[in-house]
């Protein structure tokens, strides 16, 4: 486990890419996805991304960004952007990158919890969040885009 680099830019942007296709069937631009994630590289304030790699190669990624919660005081840290390569699967690559960010929040006093949203019909991945100890809560999550803004090709 490390965090991206720079050097990273153009495999997360594709894995990001491949995710929206396999979880939403949606094709994603591709200088808009790299743009995205170059810009969360540039900027921390923005969040992070960590990658998993295994014999040099990047296997899996996710990427974390941040909420602020008057209620707690504290922030909540949203992973999103979770991809790993087909090829790693069921390998434990998610389970040792989650363990890592929760043991990053652990040691952060002004984190107050993890949290991420999946779609609603992938069952596989909801069980993996319930094997490591996250839980469903009561929140839906609703949504309006900026009108006329094009984000898929």
């Amino acid at each position: 486990m490390r965090s991206a680099e720079w050097r990273d830019a153009e495999t997360i942007a594709s894995f990001n890419r491949a995710m929206a296709i396999e979880t939403e069937g949606r094709s994603l631009q591709a200088e808009r996805s790299l743009a995205g994630v170059q810009r969360l590289l540039r900027d921390p304030a923005l969040g992070f991304y960590l990658v998993a790699e295994r014999a040099g190669q990047v296997v899996g990624c996710l990427m974390v960004t941040f909420e602020w919660s008057d209620w707690r005081n504290g922030h909540f840290w949203w992973i999103q952007s979770v991809y790993v390569r087909p090829d790693a699967r069921r390998q434990g690559v998610f389970r040792a990158l989650h363990g890592h960010v929760s043991a990053m929040v652990e040691r952060d006093e002004s984190v107050c919890g993890l949290r991420l949203y999946v779609e609603s019909s992938n069952a596989r991945a909801q069980a993996t969040y319930a094997v490591l100890g996250m839980a469903r809560t009561h929140y839906l999550v609703f949504e309006q885009e900026r009108r006329g803004a094009s984000y898929f090709a």
